[in-house]
């Protein structure tokens, strides 16, 4: 059996600290990036901005970052997201709430990153994707469409945001479970689309529950299970060392994600 300390090494190398792969991607992207401060009441959210280079308006994605935090991944992801179209808002979620009033950046180590988003009160979170939303929205080069895509962690809260926010066209779900609240999953109002790992048994259990419920409440959930691929294969996927498994999935995953933006008209 494999001990605490592997699955602390495993989460550090696949965290913040391991990434200059995704920084390097960062800096060698055209497109035009930048930070921006959101407010959520009294509480003041940085996020993570990615143009789309394209000619006519654009759909908005909100980014919801994996339980390591806004990492250099989570923005490179960004910067994939407007490479495919969108304009991608990216909040850093743990803004405030590192050691000096920080972000993400600003804390020690991944453990503690993983520590402080585990803990992050849900109204607040909602509140502050609410808030990175209404920002990007709003943005004249948007076309006042909108969507959410969520990783691990996110990829609970992207399916959560959905049962909160009425005007998505859409939330996409990777390897994060659904809610269990009858009168949440009601709510919700848009598609949607999870993407999970087949070596994934922890978040797959939780599937055929959360496609009974969506069902029962005439919701429209569509997941796909991609063979061989762990969780987090979105970022395992371009990894120097990735995977076969990860990569394929990774890619049919972008596949999927482009036909149903088309599909959506986006």
């Amino acid at each position: 059996m494999r001990s605490a300390v592997f699955f602390m090494f495993l989460g550090i190398v696949s965290g913040a600290a391991a990434q200059s792969w995704a920084k390097e991607m960062l800096s060698a992207s055209p497109r035009h990036q930048e930070w921006v401060e959101v407010k959520n009441g009294a509480r003041s959210v940085k996020c993570f901005v990615v143009y789309p280079e394209r000619k006519i308006k654009a759909p908005v994605v909100v980014i919801i970052h994996e339980i390591f935090g806004l990492s250099d991944w989570a923005q490179a992801e960004a910067d994939e997201w407007a490479a495919a179209g969108f304009i991608a808002i990216a909040p850093d979620l743990l803004s405030g709430m590192g050691p000096n009033g920080g972000r993400t950046d600003s804390f020690p180590d991944q453990s503690k990153i993983t520590e402080a988003v585990s803990g992050l009160p849900p109204d607040q979170v909602t509140g502050d994707l609410n808030a990175a939303a209404d920002y990007a929205k709003t943005l004249p080069s948007a076309n006042g469409r909108i969507v959410a895509a969520g990783f691990c962690w996110g990829g609970s809260q992207s399916f959560r945001f959905a049962t909160n926010r009425g005007d998505l066209s859409a939330a996409f779900v990777f390897y994060g479970t659904g809610p269990k609240e009858a009168d949440a999953i009601a709510r919700i109002k848009c598609p949607v689309y999870g993407f999970y790992g087949g070596n994934d048994n922890r978040v797959n259990a939780t599937i055929a529950d959360t496609e009974k419920a969506m069902k029962d409440a005439k919701k429209a959930y569509a997941p796909v299970i991609y063979d061989g691929a762990g969780h987090g294969f979105m970022r395992a996927g371009e990894q120097p060392d990735a995977s076969e498994a990860n990569k394929k999935a990774r890619d049919a995953a972008w596949v999927r994600i482009r036909e149903i933006t088309t599909r959506l008209k986006l």
